[in-house]
């Protein structure tokens, strides 16, 4: 052996040694080496991006279940000149909804057996298109354990094939003998959902408005590769579960703003029956005008009286969420929200509320539970209902379980495949540099580190290792995450709660946007962002949700010369008369980017009966100049440092370092 060989430094070869027990001999690290570097040749894996869903599940499920549309051209390109439009919607519902449209198919279907045999062909043939850009052990992985060897089996077969198509025709002849064919077909359909979307991307705000938030969670719970940048709505339903009591007022509050009530009593058992009975009591010979809860967000009809208590509840947690916050106001100086503790400067003799000088005409001055002398204290009864509300959201199992399943998958921000996520904005200064934000211990970041140190702190409040002042900060830092005008979840002059339910002038109620929306189309501004974050490839992108876009006025989703793209076209029925559509999907595949616009989705029922789907069209953002393989990710670049490793494994086996095991 030659004395100038370079023999691996000890904590290498640590490493090394630990890589040997998972490839043990020479052969094993070989042929380990060639899988990886034919996966490098695969085609680049389809990443869907979507924001701001707020609670608007059957849209949500449809778009999965869909691909965003991509399994309908899918199934287009594979039998549109073969069959009627007919049975293409058919044949859609049923890879979306398979055990639904398979009890309608038996009721209507004369010859069951003869269908079973079409459909099972058609389904594997989508199957095998969607696995193509797959290698064998990743598509196996997918698959169902009791239809594994069968799927596999017919995805490698081609009825085509006169030597095989007898085969082929025993299978599924097997499988309708054994009543096993329905089965069979709701896996692989599940199967070809799975394979059309290879991640999944939330640029935040699966809460709020919409009526069922939890289901998302649920869903999302066995959904098999996903991550989420936190959004404001949220980190207001963390800051719920980690006790902080301003949020847990205002997720109260939007809750019935929105006569949503499903999210906190079937989703998460939160006990909202002290505060009904607290709000007639109190509010009994109050109309509450102001407080008549918005029905557009997914609400059924509701009838006089509910509408009535509701509008009381909203009432009663309204004020208590003014004083909760004006006490963390007071408690945090450095958040500079003085000027949000309004009811300090209301005049109740007069009827008027002086905002920056000038006084404003109150809409209302009833409130039977304000001291003017004290305005911001809880009263005996309001601190009780307190409690019971505060008791209720810490101990709610189910929450702490869907807030971890959000710590878990998600962050303040994501770089993948040289595109920056985040929800909403990066603070900015007025000449566009960077703007450094307060946190714990008087500490100032700014861009990247702001985002880090953000995300620490959102984890220390429910870490028990954490020490108990940062544990206390952190946990009240929710509610300025929430509203604070330099958060990077919301970046906005104020949240004008107060006002929209008090002020008559409408000029009171405006939040003026932070310094970043004003810049977004600047390219300039954004590379500036890109550089501060790291993320240096030519072809780079931003991608943002929280702001809805004005689709139906014209307003472009593309910004800053195709750099800066927002994507939250309003998923939530509260959301489409303002858009002018009902969602986005940005879909980042190996032929470049597409920006899919939803329209309305009617319902589940009328997608399963009449075969309804999504409209959507797509526009081109970016095409890239080649098709872009599994190579040019960021998987392409652990998959390069593992057959590097792996290289040194074969070299130390062959010069004695490390020995086979085999």
């Amino acid at each position: 052996m030659k004395k100038n060989l370079n023999q691996p430094q000890e904590n290498e070869l640590q490493y090394l040694q630990l890589l040997s027990k998972t490839f043990p001999t020479i052969a094993d690290a070989s042929t380990e080496i060639i899988n990886l570097q034919a996966i490098l040749n695969l085609p680049k894996g389809t990443e869907h991006f979507l924001a701001d869903i707020h609670g608007a599940y059957e849209s949500f499920q449809h778009v999965l279940k869909n691909a965003s549309g991509n399994i309908k051209r899918k199934v287009n390109e594979l039998f549109g000149n073969q069959i009627r439009d007919t049975e293409l919607r058919d044949l859609c519902t049923l890879i979306y909804y398979p055990e639904q449209k398979l009890e309608m198919v038996k009721l209507v279907e004369e010859d069951i057996n003869d269908w079973y045999h079409i459909t099972i062909h058609q389904l594997v043939t989508i199957c095998r298109d969607v696995s193509s850009k797959y290698t064998r052990s990743k598509v196996r992985k997918s698959l169902p354990k009791e239809f594994s060897y069968i799927i596999q089996e017919l995805l490698h077969e081609h009825s085509d094939d006169i030597d095989k198509a007898g085969y082929v025709t025993a299978v599924i002849d097997s499988m309708i003998e054994t009543d096993s064919a329905d089965d069979f077909i709701i896996a692989i359909a599940h199967v070809i959902q799975r394979l059309a979307i290879d991640r999944l991307h939330i640029l935040g705000d699966i809460y709020d408005r919409g009526p069922a938030a939890h289901k998302i969670l649920n869903l999302l719970t066995h959904y098999h590769n996903w991550d989420i940048q936190w959004g404001n709505h949220d980190m207001l339903w963390m800051g719920a579960c980690a006790g902080n009591d301003a949020c847990i007022t205002n997720v109260v509050r939007i809750s019935l703003r929105y006569a949503n009530l499903t999210t906190l009593e079937e989703g998460y058992g939160i006990n909202l029956l002290p505060l009904a009975t607290f709000a007639m009591e109190t509010y009994k010979d109050d109309p509450c005008l102001e407080f008549i809860p918005k029905t557009s967000g997914g609400t059924g009809v509701l009838d006089e009286k509910t509408v009535r208590l509701i509008a009381m509840m909203h009432k009663a947690i309204s004020i208590i969420q003014f004083k909760v916050e004006a006490a963390l106001i007071k408690k945090h100086p450095e958040w500079k929200m003085k000027d949000r503790m309004l009811f300090n400067n209301v005049d109740y003799d007069k009827g008027v509320c002086t905002i920056g000088g000038k006084e404003y005409a109150m809409k209302s001055c009833l409130f039977p539970t304000v001291d003017p002398k004290h305005p911001n204290v809880l009263t005996k009864e309001e601190e009780e209902l307190m409690k019971k509300l505060h008791h209720s959201f810490t101990v709610s199992e189910k929450l702490r379980n869907h807030i971890e399943l959000l710590l878990s998958h998600g962050c303040m921000y994501n770089i993948t495949n040289n595109n920056l996520l985040f929800h909403a904005s990066v603070p900015l200064n007025d000449d566009g540099s960077l703007k450094e934000v307060e946190l714990f211990g008087g500490k100032k970041y700014s861009g990247r580190e702001l985002m880090h140190h953000t995300g620490l702190l959102v984890r220390a409040a429910f870490q028990n290792d954490s020490s108990e002042a940062m544990r206390d900060f952190a946990r009240d830092y929710f509610m300025y995450l929430w509203c604070g005008p330099d958060s990077t979840l919301f970046d906005k002059s104020k949240m004008a709660t107060f006002e929209r339910y008090f002020l008559e002038d409408a000029e009171t109620h405006k939040e003026y946007k932070g310094n970043y929306f004003k810049m977004r189309d600047n390219e300039e501004v954004v590379d500036r962002i890109l550089d501060a974050f790291e993320v240096r490839h030519p072809n780079r992108h931003i991608i943002n949700g929280h702001v809805p876009v004005h689709a139906g006025s014209g307003e472009n989703p593309i910004k800053a010369n195709g750099k800066l793209m927002v994507i939250d076209g309003g998923f939530s029925k509260a959301y489409h008369k303002e858009t002018g559509i009902a969602g986005y999907t940005l879909i980042y595949h190996s032929r470049g980017f597409f920006l899919v616009q939803h329209e309305p989705f009617t319902s589940e029922e009328d997608a399963i009966k009449r075969g309804t789907d999504i409209k959507s069209f797509t526009k081109i953002v970016e095409m890239s100049s080649h098709r872009m393989l599994v190579a040019d990710t960021d998987i392409g670049d652990d998959l390069r440092g593992q057959i590097e490793y792996l290289k040194k494994l074969l070299y130390a086996y062959r010069y004695g370092w490390i020995k086979e095991r085999g």
